[in-house]
């Protein structure tokens, strides 16, 4: 969760790093960035869980500084049930009991997992993003900031697809993909990988970007449920649009 939840972050750094090293930059000068850049990813993670440990499960307030506006607590969780083949599922240590509802995002050590589709008291089914035709990820390129559809194909579980992205947009391999903040189960910002190909879709002539992802789904054990605080508000007002509008294929409703 460190990299994934924090990985924006990090990118403010990158042109720190940059612009304090030059050629001639010694020894003494790559110690106080490798410092400074420790202080502050201590500084992130005493927010994002806390100073101390607690043994009672429950979601810690994260101030999303990124994008204005966007507020959510994160927990903690283990996975206790997982597989790999079309249609993934885990199920995570974490139910109703402890606040997790249906639609929460799942964000592993070093990217996003998937998304939760149901709960009993003390447990919670997830839909991996390892899925076919079945999830959808809001998704963008950091550089452009030019967003996307992420879906899986069913073949490679280290490779998804990210498509809608037009083709005047410039890509390259290694291009960091990381989720654009568009819908409310994500936050904007978290890590998905990068990219390791594309083509021009035939049917759409828009991208076919290969995305290889930063966290290995297989080896997941530990996840992160988040929560966003200003969901419900945000499902209000979709309740003030005319029912047709959706019907009509107009809006996207997730």
């Amino acid at each position: 969760m460190q990299r994934s939840f924090v990985a924006a972050h990090a990118s403010a750094f990158n042109a720190f790093v940059s612009g304090y090293i030059d050629e001639g930059a010694s020894y003494f000068r790559l110690k106080q960035v490798n410092e400074d850049l420790t202080a502050q990813n201590k500084m992130l993670m005493q927010q994002l869980y806390g100073k101390k440990k607690t043994p009672e499960a429950k979601f810690v307030h994260v101030d999303n500084t990124l994008t204005e506006g966007q507020s959510y607590s994160v927990m903690d969780a283990e996975i206790i049930q997982n597989s790999i083949r079309n249609n993934n599922y885990f199920t995570i240590n974490r139910g109703r009991n402890h606040g997790v509802e249906p639609q929460m995002g799942v964000i592993a050590p070093q990217g996003i997992a998937g998304i939760v589709i149901n709960t009993t008291a003390n447990y919670a089914l997830v839909q991996s993003v390892l899925s076919v035709n079945n999830i959808k990820i809001n998704t963008s390129l950091k550089k452009s900031d030019f967003f996307g559809t992420l879906t899986w194909d069913g073949e490679d579980t280290r490779v998804m697809h990210l498509k809608d992205i037009p083709k005047y947009v410039s890509v390259k391999v290694g291009d960091t993909v990381i989720t654009d903040g568009k819908s409310s189960i994500f936050p904007k910002g978290i890590m998905i990988g990068r990219v390791a190909g594309y083509d021009v879709d035939s049917k759409t002539g828009h991208w076919d970007i290969s995305v290889e992802l930063s966290q290995n789904m297989g080896q997941v054990q530990k996840v992160f449920v988040v929560k966003n605080l200003k969901k419900t508000e945000l499902e209000e007002i979709k309740e003030i649009l005319p029912k047709n509008l959706y019907d009509n294929g107009k809006i996207d409703n997730e």
